[in-house]
């Protein structure tokens, strides 16, 4: 089985175009769009919700998309153990619609913030980071609200279940509060569900996919994941 990645395009999404691109054209892989008011992830067997501003960001990040009629489909799919990855705003949608605990709360500087960062893979996944633990990569981050919170408990089950998968770190892999863009918790860039087969993070590593462009510190997400579906096919064919 081939990865198949499907990229939702919700009223407002404008990192859609990004993650297909590099999905297809940098990559290799099999990749659609799939519309939000669709039934039907079309056989996809991971999906990508991208970043942007899904209907304006109106009442709260992601509240809106949540009710779109494809996050059924994505959220039946997720439960029963399907890849979905959440990148900014998608990360805010996973949240929005339980798929992950917390929320993400305007940056500390209540600025919007345009820069490269440097994250540091902080727990283990066989799916989003196989073979790259404690790995430095330097990723972009483009969100105004970005500051992941929790309560206190479940802040703690996180860390205690290994669910925090990318901490923001400087340069050197140092984990500290210069290095954290934007006021979340424990450094806290990215985190999966409890099962490990959903990932959110702020960072965009769609857009660190090209040489040509400088940087392709982000291909390692998604190539873990072509990997591990390649696995999984390996091991239920013996």
């Amino acid at each position: 089985m081939k990865p198949k990645f499907g990229v939702v395009v919700f009223p407002g999404s404008n990192c859609d175009h990004d993650a297909y691109y590099s999905l297809k054209h940098e990559l290799g892989y099999e990749v659609e769009f799939l519309w939000h008011k669709e039934h039907s992830l079309n056989e996809c067997n991971v999906i990508i919700l991208p970043g942007g501003f899904s209907y304006g960001d109106y009442i709260r990040c992601g509240a809106v998309a949540k009710l779109s009629p494809i996050m059924n489909e994505v959220v039946k799919f997720a439960n029963d153990g399907g890849i979905v990855l959440g990148i900014c705003n998608g990360f805010q949608i996973l949240c929005e619609s339980g798929l992950l605990p917390g929320v993400l709360l305007k940056n500390e500087s209540l600025k919007f913030i345009c820069e490269d960062v440097y994250l540091k893979v902080t727990g283990k996944s066989e799916i989003f980071t196989n073979g790259h633990n404690s790995k430095v990569a330097r990723i972009p981050i483009a969100h105004g609200e970005g500051n992941y919170f929790i309560e206190p408990d479940g802040l703690d089950e996180l860390e205690k279940n290994g669910q925090v998968l990318f901490r923001y770190c400087d340069a050197s892999g140092e984990i500290n509060k210069s290095a954290n863009p934007n006021g979340s918790l424990n450094s806290i860039a990215g985190i999966t569900n409890r099962q490990g087969n959903v990932l959110g993070m702020m960072p965009h590593p769609e857009r660190a996919c090209s040489t040509l462009l400088g940087n392709d510190d982000g291909k390692f997400i998604f190539s873990s994941i072509a990997e591990f579906i390649k696995k999984k096919e390996v091991e239920n064919v013996l």
